[in-house]
């Protein structure tokens, strides 16, 4: 009988060290479990700070475009009180207008074209629909407000009448 104890019991010392392995092992993994959770929680941080910080820059490029724009609407405005002629006003604020359209521009803004194309609820927002009798139905025919696209997506519709057949009211 003493003998098919020891047998037992060295068994039972073998299955007692390798329990302790397994479990050194799976402290092991735990804790590399954690350090990468805590790399990529630092990694996550960064990328949102430095996306934050592009945003930021991207404004203040935007920004500063946009001073010099004022600084033009600024320049027409004195000119347009010294100035006995109003045209050099209206030339300046033209001139004004142009600019901030390339520098939006630049920024990925483009007008909606509107006027003698097809009413497209995409892009359009009706007001009006105009009896016409030298305009095919549902063709624009006048811009109230003009729409813009922002690299590709509809940020503001254009407002705009519609053709209507002859009789047809608003």
């Amino acid at each position: 009988m003493e003998k098919e104890k020891r047998p037992r019991l060295s068994k039972v010392k073998m299955l007692e060290e390798a329990l302790r392995v397994e479990h050194e092992k799976s402290n092991e993994y735990l804790n590399r479990l954690k350090y990468l959770q805590a790399d990529f929680e630092n990694y996550r941080k960064r990328m949102d700070k430095e996306i934050r910080e592009m945003a930021q820059l991207g404004n203040e490029k935007l920004i500063v475009n946009l001073l010099n724009v004022i600084d033009e609407l600024e320049l027409a405005l004195r000119s347009g009180r010294e100035a006995k002629n109003k045209e050099a006003l209206l030339e300046g604020v033209e001139m004004t207008l142009k600019k901030m359209y390339a520098t939006l521009g630049h920024e990925g803004l483009a007008k909606i074209e509107a006027v003698g194309k097809p009413f497209d609820p995409k892009v359009h927002e009706v007001v009006m629909r105009v009896p016409t009798k030298g305009s095919d139905e549902g063709v624009v025919v006048e811009e109230v407000r003009t729409g813009f696209v922002l690299r590709g997506r509809v940020i503001r519709p254009s407002m705009v009448k519609v053709a209507a057949a002859a009789g047809v009211g608003p």
